[in-house]
């Protein structure tokens, strides 16, 4: 590590509190699927910022929208509206629930963050006049008192207790142990359609229409969370299929620019009302204008077929050699067990070789790379990936 970067590493653990442990490294600049260190060093993040930077690093369109908004409106409270935040939200809601679909038209709350588009979810919830929700076990939902309620990770857990709600914990894709646990006083069952934090845990076909079918028996709301699964992450605007009362969505939304979206259907939509909830921030215009440009981008350069093709290249690919025991996922939300517990060695390994990968677990890999990921450096990544597996295998 040079000079510069142990500097950099000092006045990090000298001006910010711990919470994430010192960096492994000081970026300065991002093109593309591509970042560069303090030092000058070359990597490509196949980490997206966590699922995050749908179009890579300093998009061309998304630099304009941006600076093209700011420019012309930065923010207003939200006594007045703004254009991008109306087309925004018509935008959402034609993707989620198409005119053709039949289902009930729905509304959207925005945010700044996934965690609080599910704060403001669960506090939808409490306007059933239910207070009991069920949620799955291995689940991420947030890091604030209420979306951490439905966060099941005892470490993240247990230094805050109590925490609010009354919230049942399942084992994730059992059908059985879901229908055990819901009854008439249960408010929402919340699920995310692919389990990002705990590994990319793919749930069994079938499961989601479950929860559905339960939901409904029981005069449920079902909320899906897609903060890390929506916007075109698995070769699909939203990763389900299943007709949810609620959708949460973020990380990929506005591509690096900070925004959430809680999306209610039917009869959700109307649960809150004036009084009941707010944000300062929330649905500003340059924010919006980002995603606007992002979901513009995803559509034009037909991004979602491009996610569904390489995703299942990378898979394969990662599949052939016998040190991983199984890959999984959808599009470009990718993770694998490796047959031994070394996932923090071969991210070191990755990482020193110019590759930015992640480790949930102590078995687990993760990959969510920009959607804009181009064919070469998937299979320059694949092309090291013997060598990385060797360099933590020893």
């Amino acid at each position: 590590m040079s000079d510069e970067q142990t500097d950099l590493q000092s006045r990090y653990a000298e001006s910010l509190m711990n919470t994430f442990g010192p960096p492994k490294l000081i970026l300065t600049r991002g093109d593309g699927a591509h970042v560069w260190d303090a030092d000058g060093k070359e990597y490509v993040d196949l980490l997206g910022g966590i699922a995050v930077n749908a179009l890579g690093h300093a998009h061309p369109t998304l630099v304009d929208a941006i600076t093209a908004q700011l420019q012309t409106l930065g923010h207003v409270s939200n006594f007045f509206a703004t254009q991008p935040q109306i087309e925004l939200a018509e935008k959402l809601l034609a993707l989620l629930v198409p005119a053709s679909s039949g289902r009930e038209a729905g509304k959207v709350f925005f945010t700044n963050s996934g965690t609080e588009a599910n704060e403001a979810a669960f506090k939808l919830t409490r306007r059933t006049g239910r207070t009991h929700l069920v949620a799955a076990e291995d689940a991420f939902h947030g890091r604030t008192m209420g979306a951490l309620a439905l966060t099941a990770k005892a470490a993240y857990r247990e230094p805050f207790e109590p925490l609010p709600g009354n919230v049942t914990f399942v084992p994730y894709g059992d059908v059985a142990a879901l229908e055990a646990a819901v009854t008439d006083q249960t408010a929402a069952i919340v699920l995310e359609p692919i389990q990002g934090e705990a590994g990319v845990v793919v749930p069994p076909p079938g499961y989601l229409a479950e929860a559905r079918r339960i939901a409904t028996h029981n005069g449920a709301l079902l909320w899906l969370d897609e903060i890390q699964t929506g916007i075109g992450r698995t070769g699909k605007w939203f990763n389900s299929d299943v007709a949810a009362d609620v959708v949460t969505v973020a990380k990929g939304l506005a591509g690096g620019f900070p925004i959430g979206a809680c999306i209610a259907t039917g009869a959700a939509a109307d649960l809150l009302q004036p009084g009941n909830h707010g944000t300062t921030f929330g649905g500003n215009p340059v924010a919006c204008a980002a995603a606007l440009a992002v979901i513009g981008v995803i559509e034009d350069e037909d991004l979602l077929e491009h996610v569904t093709v390489l995703g299942q290249k990378i898979r394969d690919g990662l599949a052939a050699d016998p040190r991983v025991a199984e890959v999984r996922g959808e599009g470009l939300l990718i993770g694998l067990d490796l047959t031994e517990p070394l996932s923090a060695e071969v991210t070191a390994a990755a990482l020193k070789a110019g590759f930015i990968i992640n480790n949930p677990t102590p078995e687990r890999i993760r990959l969510a790379p920009p959607l804009v990921l181009t064919a070469d450096d998937a299979a320059a990544f694949l092309e090291a990936w013997p060598a990385i597996l060797d360099g933590a295998f020893g």
